[in-house]
Order: structure tokens, then sequence, then C-alpha cells
């Protein structure tokens, strides 16, 4: 049996009977929208993206699979514990994708248009990164290029309550209910053989995030999530050097009882 034909059995084994059955009983996902998914043929779902507990509850509410983009770190870690993890996120229907080099676009394009050759559903974070105070910033434009590229319909989804199930920076939060709304297809057959052109591909990305944002409910940021996170970062850091520094300055202006008494 091929490599693909086992990854394909291990990930209805995960839906189905070692994780899936678990999450629906333990948090009760709920869906919206659910009939705008076709029953077969591409798709690309193109989603907000919260939490890394997003990949798990979106195909959790889907009968047919779906397959993201994962850095490739995920496969090719070495021993035991890298045969794992591969086999582990092969079957819950990633594909690997080098996020280092200045070819990754290319990559995840080339590996998102196989799946979708295959007549199957992939799905895509046009945000490129998780949002980390649950805004939701601006697309890029790789899932417009792919959409025009394949021709295949692009359906807006989006995930509400994951970033409270697992919050950004821990591995569990509180108890909710995920819900998934499912938007109807967007057909961007208009623009076929403009995929070079930036302006389009723009205002194509736009067309998607604001279906998402008005799924989600989600305040947007016309800002990419990589940059927020640095410059959030930075902010964090300057706040705790000035923190620091006004302890000092404090601890200086009062030498303490011992001092005083002497």
């Amino acid at each position: 049996m091929d490599e693909r034909k086992v990854a394909s059995l291990f990930y209805w084994f995960l839906k189905w009977i070692a994780i899936g059955p678990l999450l629906r009983v333990v948090f009760r996902p709920r869906i919206s929208g659910a009939e705008n998914v076709p029953d077969e043929g591409p798709a690309i779902l193109a989603s907000n993206h919260l939490s890394y507990a997003d990949w798990l509850f979106m195909p959790l509410t889907l009968p047919r699979r779906v397959t993201f983009v994962a850095k490739a770190e995920y496969f090719n870690s070495p021993g035991i514990k890298g045969w794992f993890q591969k086999r582990f996120f092969s079957g819950a229907g990633q594909v690997p994708i080098d996020r280092s080099g200045a070819s990754a676009a290319e990559g995840a394009l080339t590996a998102a248009k196989r799946v979708l050759d295959a007549k199957e559903l992939f799905g895509i974070y046009p945000e490129g990164t998780r949002s980390h105070d649950g805004k939701l910033y601006r697309g890029k434009t790789g899932v417009a290029r792919l959409a025009l590229e394949t021709g295949v319909p692009v359906i807006p989804v989006a995930v509400v309550g994951t970033d409270v199930v697992a919050p950004p920076g821990k591995k569990f939060g509180s108890f909710t209910r995920p819900l998934l709304r499912f938007g109807k297809p967007l057909d961007f057959s208009r623009y076929e053989g403009m995929e070079n052109d930036r302006y389009i591909l723009r205002s194509i990305t736009d067309e998607i995030m604001y279906e998402i944002m008005r799924l989600s409910g989600q305040e947007y940021v016309d800002k990419y999530a990589s940059v927020a996170k640095e410059e959030h970062k930075k902010h964090e850091k300057e706040a705790a050097a000035e923190k620091a520094e006004k302890a000092k300055r404090t601890e200086a202006a009062d030498p303490g009882p011992d001092a005083k008494a002497s």
C-alpha cells in the first residue's frame, strides 16, 4: 500500500475513531452553512486563524477530507518521535511546505494544486499565521492566485471560539463550543487570465477577507498579522524594560528601613 493511501486511512481513523469522537463529545462544535461546501469536486476553504486547534475543528464538521499545508519540520524530524510526528500530520490531512526559503509561496501553491487536481478540498489561512489578539488581519494574495490559476471556487470560513479552547501561547484554555460558519462559494472566473495582475489579486483577497470578517464578526485590521505580532512583541519588551527601570529608580529613591535606621 502506497504512502498516500496509508495517510488517507490514518486520516479517517483519526477523524472517526481516535480523536474525532472525543472532540465531538467534549466540545460539541456547532456548524452553519455546511451546505455551501460541495459534496464532491475541488474547492478552496479560506478561513480565519485564531488557534492551532482550527485545523482540528474545521475538518471535524465536514464529511469530506480537508488538506492543509504545514511546516516541513513536522515531517522531517529525526528519530522515533519524528516518525510518529510525520505519520500524525500526514494522516491528519497536512502536506509539508518549507517556509524558510524564498520559494515557500511557490511550494505552497504547488502543493495546493496537487490537492485540487485530485478533486479534493484544500484549506488555507490567508492571514498566514494565527491572530495573537483575536482580530482579523490583512490576507496574503496567495489564495487569490490559487483561485485564478485553478479556476476553483473559494468558500469563506469563520472559526469562532477556538481561541478560547486553545489560546495563543497556551496549550489549553477553557471550555466553549466552537462555531464553524461556511459562507457561499465565491466565483472569480470573471478575472480569468489575470493572475499576474497584483491589483486584481489584492482585490480578490480583500473580497475574501471581507466575507470572512462578515462571518466571524472579528474586528478587521489592514495590516499583516506577522507585522502586528512583531510590533506587539516589541511593545511588550519595551513595556517590560520600562517597568524594570521604574522599579530600579523606586528602589534607589527608597533605601529601605535598614538604611533609614542606620
